[in-house]
């Protein structure tokens, strides 16, 4: 699909999953356009030498301003949709669950109306190279007991106040497609880590923690499971999604890696005792904290569909991944300081339900 004259449209393009695709696609000769309203996980920084590519745009927009967004669909006249903007962080969601169902619900409400009538106006064969990828999570499949694995027909059934936003968006986007022939495709991926994650996140808050010396906070015993994906490996999901998904369908993205919390806390303190001897051991700062309200017990994703459809599949072992995270989080001293010097400073969120 490069070389192409009109864009790919991404929302959400400056924060951390968003970024990494830009700068995928950008480095590859993509045209872009990269639309972002640049809340407090928003960082231009994170984009990086991408944004001084010629062929990169960016437009500082909100998907709730739907007559902002067609504005940027008249003058950009984008061939696909790549739709990344979300509030995506459950502690946060169980603080302040408005900003989730306004950005995550009506947002991607806005967005699918102004990309249709867009739609609408394209040639045929436009029509038919369309392309919307609507990026969502395994949270919106509940949690799972010790066994078993989610895949693209396993029943929706969020528990937290992000997950039911999400949840509400991937229905709408399904929607779109079915009553309007949009085309579109939905993603579903397991928990993200890598360079550049704003650190509210578990993994680089772990980082940014023991690099201060504070206190490393694992919620109740530490035994929530979780399916690790490398932010470069999901990149390559959605970028095949794009140029091989069907229209209608649905795509399962996992790392093959699943880890218990307290598990990946303690590989984040072997790295650092290694990468950084003069705080070892860093495992003397992880302190049990009390439970997240309403703590989905484990993710897991089978990803076979994404495998046999697209030719997808991850390229880095969890271990690899981390270590590359670790190396990158100690070299880029200031963009975490950066990051942290802002209204979030590691501070614990998502207790008001249960005080």
């Amino acid at each position: 699909m490069k070389g192409l004259e009109h864009p790919i449209l991404i929302t959400g393009g400056a924060g951390f999953i968003g970024s990494a695709l830009v700068r995928r696609l950008a480095l590859s000769g993509e045209r872009l356009v990269i639309v972002d309203a640049l809340t407090y996980a928003g960082n231009l920084d994170s984009i990086g030498s991408a944004m001084a590519i010629p062929t990169t745009a960016f437009e500082r927009v909100d998907i709730r301003d739907a007559e902002a967004l067609a504005r940027v669909f008249v003058e950009h006249q984008p061939r696909a949709v790549m739709h990344l903007a979300a509030e995506s962080h459950v502690d946060r969601s169980i603080d302040g669950p408005d900003a989730f169902m306004e950005t995550n619900v009506l947002g991607t409400f806005q967005l699918l109306q102004v990309a249709r009538r867009h739609w609408l106006t394209m040639s045929d064969k436009s029509r038919r190279d369309f392309r919307f990828v609507h990026v969502s999570t395994d949270e919106v499949f509940g949690a799972l007991g010790e066994a078993g694995k989610f895949s693209e027909s396993s029943p929706y059934d969020p528990r937290s106040p992000y997950s039911a936003s999400k949840a509400s968006s991937d229905h709408i986007a399904r929607a779109w497609h079915h009553t309007y022939g949009l085309p579109v495709i939905v993603t579903n991926c397991s928990n993200n880590y890598g360079p550049f994650q704003f650190p509210e996140k578990l993994i680089p808050l772990m980082i940014l923690s023991a690099l201060r010396g504070d206190a490393l906070p694992v919620y109740g015993d530490g035994s929530n499971v979780r399916d690790w994906i490398f932010v470069e490996d999901h990149v390559e999901g959605l970028i095949a999604a794009l140029e091989r998904g069907v229209p209608g369908g649905t795509y399962l993205f996992g790392g093959d890696a699943e880890r218990r919390n307290i598990e990946v806390v303690r590989a984040v303190c072997t790295v650092l005792d290694e990468m950084n001897p003069e705080g070892a051991p860093h495992n003397r700062l992880i302190t049990f904290v009390k439970d997240r309200p309403g703590h989905d017990y484990r993710y897991a994703i089978d990803a076979r569909v994404a495998t046999e459809e697209l030719g997808w599949r991850p390229r880095h072992t969890f271990e690899r991944g981390l270590r590359e995270t670790v190396a990158w989080y100690l070299k880029n001293s200031q963009w975490r300081d950066r990051v942290r010097s802002g209204d979030y400073r590691g501070e614990r969120l998502g207790l008001q339900s249960s005080e």
